[in-house]
């Protein structure tokens, strides 16, 4: 995480000296002073404000607050804001407590140099996960950061709230009761957090979020040459066939002869997944579990690809092989329970 620590008095200098000199794997900090920045801080603000993750202000809360004021937009892009006195009282975590990770570096600066961190987030103060959080540590895709913040709402208030899941992670909050069914839901319910990769979820009659759990594998073959679009319109088609959402899609599987194939490596950054790459050994081991093309074989060396690169990924297979111009698809899920294919 880089950020920017931006110092306005002699004290403050010196503490901004010491805190860029903090050692962090996770954690970068530039120190800028006023004094000593071409056009001063509010100018390096100006040019600098999409380059770093986080500022660290060594100021008064109300300089920090009119400085960042016309920049601000919302919690999920807002870079994080720490506030701290330039004689190192309190360390403030001041802007995108959780998402953008204020909170974090405010308790880590404190517990490095020995002062208080003041978090005034609600949900922290209580000791539960909000609902951003939670989705952020599990790499889930929030859907509706507005729903979100009317769920988290809802769990400061200790209100009951019902969660269903694909997965086996489990937020902190103490009111939360497990949904088997969401075809069967307790519509006493004040609300629900719904983690799953199911597009369409039908008709839910209480407040709910949805976040999208990175579960859903694809093993893909296709021509030589094939175009992005072509790939990325397969793979669309492919989930949308199967009501499943591309913000859960995980890693996209292939062999080895296809790993320079421009089409599929692009459609990997495309839908920001991941890419793996499978030798024609992993393949022969397990290609007896499927359809057999002789075509394929004398082609490439093994006789499928998206079926065994899918069941190689992991999970349980939802899709054997699906065709779309010239590109083949597999498609398998990680379920909470699940049982091995074949």
């Amino acid at each position: 995480m880089k950020l920017a620590c931006l110092s306005f008095t002699d004290k403050g200098y010196v503490l901004g000296e010491q805190l860029a000199n903090l050692h962090s794997t996770k954690y970068f900090i530039e120190h800028f002073s006023n004094s000593r920045i071409e056009g001063g801080i509010r100018s390096f603000i100006n040019r600098s404000w999409s380059k770093y993750d986080g500022f660290i202000f060594i100021s008064a809360t109300g300089i920090a607050v009119r400085m960042i004021a016309s920049y601000i937009k919302n919690k999920a892009k807002d870079p994080a804001i720490i506030v701290i006195d330039d004689m190192a009282k309190f360390v403030i975590s001041l802007l995108s407590g959780h998402l953008g990770g204020a909170n974090k570096v405010a308790e880590w600066i404190a517990d490095e140099i020995g002062v208080t961190p003041v978090i005034t987030t609600a949900s922290d103060n209580r000791g539960i996960d909000s609902v951003d959080v939670f989705a952020q540590r599990n790499n889930y895709h929030i859907e509706d950061m507005k729903s979100v913040k009317e769920i988290t709402s809802m769990m400061v208030n200790g209100k009951r709230i019902g969660i269903y899941t694909e997965d086996e992670k489990m937020i902190n909050y103490d009111n939360i009761e497990i949904i088997e069914d969401l075809s069967n839901l307790d519509v006493t319910l004040d609300g629900a957090i719904i983690v799953t990769s199911v597009k369409d979820i039908g008709e839910i009659n209480i407040p709910f979020t949805i976040l999208r759990p990175k579960n859903i594998n694809i093993g893909i073959g296709c021509r030589k040459g094939i175009e992005t679009e072509v790939i990325v319109e397969a793979i669309e088609a492919a989930l949308m066939g199967k009501n499943i959402s591309v913000k859960s899609l995980r890693t996209i599987g292939t062999v080895e002869v296809k790993k320079f194939e421009v089409g599929i490596i692009k459609a990997a950054e495309h839908f920001g997944c991941s890419l793996k790459i499978f030798g024609i050994d992993d393949i022969e081991q397990i290609e007896n579990k499927f359809q057999k093309s002789q075509f394929v074989k004398d082609t490439i060396g093994v006789y499928s690809v998206s079926e065994p690169c899918a069941y190689l990924l992991g999970g349980e297979m939802i899709t054997r092989k699906s065709r779309f111009n010239g590109v083949t698809i597999s498609i398998s899920k990680w379920r909470k329970k699940w049982q091995n294919y074949m």
